[in-house]
């Protein structure tokens, strides 16, 4: 990289600190041409803060300057930061500067971009970054974490080892067949591509969790008119969301509202009582009633009589009985509760997380991004091939086969990913990051 860049690396909006990071070749000699240490100081040693004043395009600020050499920087390259007082104007103007000093100003992303382009973390991590950084449930922060920290990395890296090893037995025997006595091991190689392809399946059969982790879960809140519908999401909510009355109908449309479940965000709808003989406007909204129920993960069916279920839920249904302050609970129903005393209302976020989530927690591996899905299954079906392959017995179709699943686990971590891919993927980012 010839250009230094530099942006804004803090929020924008009025705050305590505000921090300017610059990156490249010439990020130590705009920063020092800008700032005037409090103390007179020979050399600046990097990981150091050192206070001064900041020269910004206009006037001059207090603050602190810190720099990071290359390698052992974010980038990889020569950073500095300024660490000024918080507040719109104060950072543009030190942002000015450097840019009047010769810097250029970062595009989306391109920190990161750079970190990735010198080694210094792979697309996945970079991935798992993003996660963490848009995070809005503690689950996706805490799967965006392991993904930086490697988990998905390591096992694609793994799996993409083991294939190398096949390919390279598969080479000798194709170019030196007369000096291997024993001949290439088709049954063996069977079995450990067997294996390979066993990995890649567990990580595509998470993807489905992980989506609900990266998404959220949607809960479709169903039943006939003044059920208790508009209370119960009201009571899950913990605020009055929906409107609630006696008068049946009141809910012509659906209502929205989200909460978080052992880490996990759920967005829940209120949708409009369903029964026949609705007018107009009440029959459009149980028209997207029925919607919402079918798109939905899970499916709280509340009735406080003998109703029935609706015949298109998508997802699991529960069946809530509702109202137990003032009914006997009877007939088939999954749980009782009673929106006004709350109880059961945390026995049904359980029953509601175990229907959307299953049971426990994954510490390894795990794929949130459908990115990642799409290149698990085509790698998947690019060694399924090469298993086919083996009935031909013909070693070169079958490497033809393995290194298009090598290549394209390649674009998980980076090491084979295109301009497109790479470009796709940063621009997620913000400006500063």
């Amino acid at each position: 990289m010839q250009t230094t860049i530099s942006a804004i690396a803090t929020p924008a909006g009025t705050g305590g600190v505000a921090i300017i990071r610059i990156s490249g070749p010439a990020a130590f000699k705009i920063a020092k041409s800008m700032f005037t240490p409090s103390s007179p100081v020979q050399n600046f040693l990097p990981n150091h803060m050192y206070p001064g004043k900041i020269q910004g395009e206009g006037f001059v600020d207090y603050g602190f300057m810190v720099q990071f050499a290359s390698p052992k920087s974010f980038t990889g390259e020569d950073v500095v930061e300024f660490h000024c007082h918080g507040g719109i104007l104060i950072a543009r103007a030190v942002l000015r500067k450097t840019i009047a000093l010769g810097a250029r100003a970062a595009e989306r992303g391109e920190f990161t971009q750079r970190a990735f382009l010198n080694g210094k973390l792979t697309l996945a991590a970079a991935e798992g970054m993003a996660d963490m950084i848009n995070a809005e449930s503690t689950a996706l922060a805490r799967a965006g974490s392991m993904q930086y920290f490697g988990s998905l990395n390591k096992s694609v890296q793994q799996i993409q080892a083991s294939l190398k090893d096949i390919l390279a037995a598969i080479a000798v025997e194709i170019d030196y067949p007369e000096e291997d006595s024993e001949g290439l091991d088709l049954k063996k190689i069977q079995g450990e591509l067997s294996d390979l392809i066993a990995q890649i399946q567990k990580l595509i059969s998470g993807y489905s969790r992980g989506k609900k982790i990266k998404s959220g879960v949607n809960v479709a809140i169903c039943g006939k008119p003044n059920a208790g519908k508009s209370s119960l999401l009201n009571c899950l909510l913990g605020y009055d969301r929906a409107i609630v009355s006696d008068e049946a109908g009141t809910t012509r449309d659906v209502v929205e509202g989200s909460l978080e479940i052992d880490g996990v965000l759920y967005n829940f709808t209120d949708t409009a009582g369903l029964r026949e003989n609705a007018g107009k406007v009440e029959s459009m909204g149980i028209q997207r009633a029925k919607q919402a129920i079918r798109a939905a993960d899970v499916t709280l069916f509340v009735r406080e009589g003998d109703d029935l279920p609706p015949t298109e839920c998508g997802g699991k249904l529960i069946t809530v009985f509702t109202k137990s302050d003032l009914l006997t609970p009877s007939g088939k129903y999954d749980i009782a509760i009673s929106a006004k005393t709350g109880e059961g209302i945390e026995e049904l976020k359980k029953l509601i997380s175990l229907a959307a989530m299953g049971q426990g927690q994954s510490d390894g591996a795990f794929v949130v991004d459908e990115r990642h899905y799409n290149a698990l299954l085509r790698a998947n079906q690019a060694l399924k091939s090469a298993l086919q392959d083996f009935n031909l017995q013909q070693p070169d179709i079958i490497a033809l086969d393995l290194r298009e699943g090598w290549q394209i686990l390649g674009e998980i971590t980076g090491e084979t990913a295109g301009e497109e891919i790479i470009a796709t993927v940063f621009s997620k980012f913000c400006v500063g990051k």
